[in-house]
């Protein structure tokens, strides 16, 4: 019963997120992909907290240790994605040097 609950939440949370970011406005995209790095630190920080955890903590299991390195993972992924797509649109503002 818990894993049809679980399914709905995604399918909804899919739904939403894709509805949200094809109603964003170009003008609105790199204040939030700021955001959205911010947001991905926080997620980097608390998987370092895990990784360390179940390293220090020896009766904890692998579980908690390959989510907290996965979490570290793409989280990495996001923020440096973030960073590489805002300096490319902050570029676009420049002005030409010559």
């Amino acid at each position: 019963m818990t894993i049809i609950y679980l399914i709905t939440i995604f399918a909804m949370s899919v739904f939403l997120g894709f509805e949200l970011i094809t109603k964003v406005p170009a003008t609105l995209h790199t204040p939030l992909m700021s955001g959205s790095n911010a947001i991905s630190g926080i997620t980097i920080v608390g998987a370092i907290g895990v990784l360390l955890t179940g390293l220090a903590v020896a009766d904890v299991g692998i579980v908690p240790f390959l989510l907290g390195g996965v979490a570290l993972f793409f989280a990495t992924i996001n923020v440096v994605g973030g960073f590489v797509v805002s300096h490319r649109m902050l570029s676009k503002f420049r002005g030409r040097r010559s």
